[in-house]
């Protein structure tokens, strides 16, 4: 997910999108993920985040199902017909959607050639089928899955409880530590939770530099010592193949994080 979301913030617009405040991002862009298998999921849900408007197919009922489930995706529509007239206006509008056609990509993409519907955007490897390579031709971007730096930090968060009390406040936090250029990593924090749903449940991620995770520990730290934090918070930081993790109990606490 996040080297998904790596790619395709590469790609972002330079100028905000209305959707997103002062933030860049893809409002505006079609994505085309392909096939809604496990891959085109995680490339649909970094769409989400950030900010394109995505278009999948399948025709597999199950995959369909568990899409919309998820909350993948936001509509599930049976003809190609039908998700342009989705697309056309959330595009228009510069906002957020996910749209899946219940049909074989193959015959999706053979529909989009003849009408002239051209992505911005594409999935990683579809230069090597023939609707990928026209698309390409005619302007469309492969989206290459970005690197993660090896300096980089992951850091978890989660409290003992009410978290959707709780997590927002240390999201608050983390987003304070951000520098309003880290403008990927602040989108990441506001919208992920929302598009990854079940995923996100009761924890939270961040890829950052050491300096940050410091930075950030330290706050939570100072906050749940004044009890201004009322739950047990644990935060892991792991880096270079070493995890250091950071059990912080407010006064009186007898409970830790689950």
């Amino acid at each position: 997910m996040e080297r998904a979301y790596a790619g395709l913030t590469k790609a972002a617009d330079a100028s905000p999108s209305p959707a997103s405040g002062d933030e860049p991002g893809l409002g505006g862009k079609l994505l085309y993920a392909g096939e809604l298998d496990e891959t085109g999921r995680v490339l649909v849900v970094a769409g989400n985040v950030a900010g394109a408007a995505s278009l999948a197919a399948t025709a597999d009922p199950a995959a369909q199902k568990q899409a919309i489930r998820d909350g993948v995706v936001d509509f599930l529509v049976t003809s190609l017909d039908e998700a342009l007239r989705i697309l056309k206006n959330e595009i228009r509008k510069r906002e957020t959607v996910a749209v899946c056609v219940g049909s074989a990509p193959e015959a999706v993409e053979r529909e989009m050639l003849e009408r002239g519907v051209l992505p911005d955007l594409l999935a990683p490897g579809m230069e090597h089928n023939p609707a990928g390579a026209a698309f390409l031709r005619q302007g469309a971007q492969i989206i290459e899955p970005g690197s993660l730096a090896a300096s980089a930090v992951l850091v978890a968060w989660r409290v003992a409880a009410a978290p959707a009390l709780w997590l927002p406040r240390l999201d608050a936090l983390a987003l304070d530590c951000l520098e309003p250029e880290a403008w990927t990593a602040r989108r990441w924090l506001r919208l992920a939770p929302r598009y990854l749903g079940r995923l996100a449940q009761g924890v939270r991620l961040l890829r950052c530099d050491d300096v940050l995770a410091a930075t950030l520990l330290e706050r939570v730290r100072e906050q749940v010592a004044r009890a201004e934090i009322a739950v047990p918070v644990e935060i892991q930081i792991s880096s270079r193949g070493e995890s250091h993790l950071h059990l912080l109990s407010p006064p009186g606490s007898t409970a830790s994080p689950s």
